[in-house]
């Protein structure tokens, strides 16, 4: 099914506090799994809000501080490399989720959750498959988790230059593999990521 052919959304709420929430990092070998919740504001709309994948860095940093600026309330949370090997990626990625809801000042009344799952928050709200092209709530949120984490790998290839973290931001790729056969995990890899965890056998 493309984009243009999703069903429309219908939102079960008509309030004000509805937030949008995504996450940004489930994939990735290294470093946490990244959350955010926001809450716009119909009165400051913010054109051009996206799937944070489909933007340029440039347009996602622009769009990240008109977020920061307009929405009535925003928070990005995490679960760290080791609650995801405690508690699976899963289980870490609606941790991370619940920490962003519960973060947001003023509070939410209405979730919005990309994907086919809620994260078990006490909040009513929807599952909302490719979310993030279809709410501009929801889209928010994904561009502030995706700003966060990749700041965060940026950091960390300034620490660890040899494994490209820059470039590949902690995703699987031949370049990170490479990397990791070459130079062993480092402390912030997910022990349980089977690449990982092979390497981790060796060293």
């Amino acid at each position: 099914m493309t984009q243009r052919e999703l069903p429309p959304l219908v939102i079960d709420y008509t309030g004000q506090r509805l937030a949008g929430v995504d996450e940004v990092g489930r994939g990735p070998l290294v470093g946490a799994v990244v959350a955010a919740a926001v809450i716009l504001d119909p009165a400051r709309p913010i054109a051009g809000l996206n799937d944070s994948k489909a933007l340029s860095a440039k347009r996602r940093q622009s769009l990240d501080d008109e977020i920061r600026e307009r929405a009535l309330a925003f928070a990005v949370a995490e679960a760290s490399p080791a609650e995801v090997d405690e508690l699976n990626i899963y289980h870490a990625t609606h941790l991370a989720m619940r920490r962003a809801i519960d973060a947001l000042s003023p509070a939410a009344e209405y979730l919005l959750v990309d994907g086919n799952r809620l994260p078990g928050h006490s909040l009513p709200g929807q599952a909302v498959v490719k979310g993030d092209a279809r709410h501009p709530a929801i889209a928010a949120a994904s561009i502030l988790a995706k700003v966060a984490r990749d700041a965060q790998m940026l950091a960390l290839d300034g620490r660890h230059p040899d494994y490209g973290f820059a470039r590949h931001k902690g995703y699987p790729t031949r370049e990170h593999l490479a990397a990791l056969e070459r130079l062993g995990p480092l402390p912030e890899h997910r022990r349980s990521f089977a690449p990982v965890k092979r390497q981790l056998a060796l060293f």
